[in-house]
């Protein structure tokens, strides 16, 4: 029964007949049917999260800006990884879809009023890492948080501020970094393009 639920709430946030999605509007539904399958009211998500039942209320209603770490709690508490709410890509031929991602078949996810789209390029997460594309608007930032795990990255366009602790970087172009997940980390956009920037992280932390 818990099963059909969660796969109920799945289908409430698919498109129909396989349209495009709008993964900025989608997001806070999706966290609110997980929650609705999970029998679990806003109080006890909230308080499980450690924010206010206001803010998941306005995170539910995609009124209220979504924190990749703020993400990482909610999901923590409703027994998900964050990788539950990429939307799904179109499946590639059936002999390549566990080794390769057609760049047409990606799976996509954005962080409400973030700024922040991510591109999954990892045909799964069941291996030992993940690999994905961070697209970075101007004037967007992830604010500080940190995992389990270590990551490393390449500018593929654009400007890129990163902190790392208390370490600030300005990378451009061909820049690349690397660092242990585990110390509080943020990426900006301060400039007037967006920024692309490849990612490896091991292991998936989405």
């Amino acid at each position: 029964m818990a099963i059909r639920a969660l796969h109920t709430a799945r289908e409430a946030t698919s498109p129909v007949g396989g349209g495009p999605f709008d993964a900025e509007a989608l997001i806070g539904a999706q966290l609110r049917e997980l929650r609705k399958a999970k029998g679990l009211t806003l109080q006890e998500v909230a308080g499980s999260a450690g924010i206010s039942v206001s803010y998941l209320s306005q995170i539910e209603r995609n009124v209220s800006r979504l924190p990749i770490g703020v993400l990482k709690q909610i999901s923590d508490v409703l027994g998900v990884h964050m990788n539950w709410f990429f939307q799904p890509g179109v499946l590639g031929l059936a002999e390549e879809r566990e080794i390769v991602v057609r760049a047409a078949n990606r799976r996509h996810l954005s962080f409400t009023g973030l700024g922040i789209t991510e591109e999954l390029l990892s045909p799964n997460l069941s291996g030992p890492l993940e690999m994905l594309i961070s697209t970075i608007d101007p004037g967007a930032d992830s604010e500080f948080y940190a995992h389990d795990g270590a990551e490393a990255g390449l500018v593929m366009s654009g400007t890129l501020d990163l902190w790392v602790d208390d370490q600030h970087f300005r990378l451009r172009k061909g820049d690349s970094f690397a660092f242990p997940s585990t110390q509080p980390h943020r990426c900006a956009n301060r400039c007037s393009s967006a920024v692309k920037v490849l990612w490896v992280i091991t292991p998936p932390h989405y």
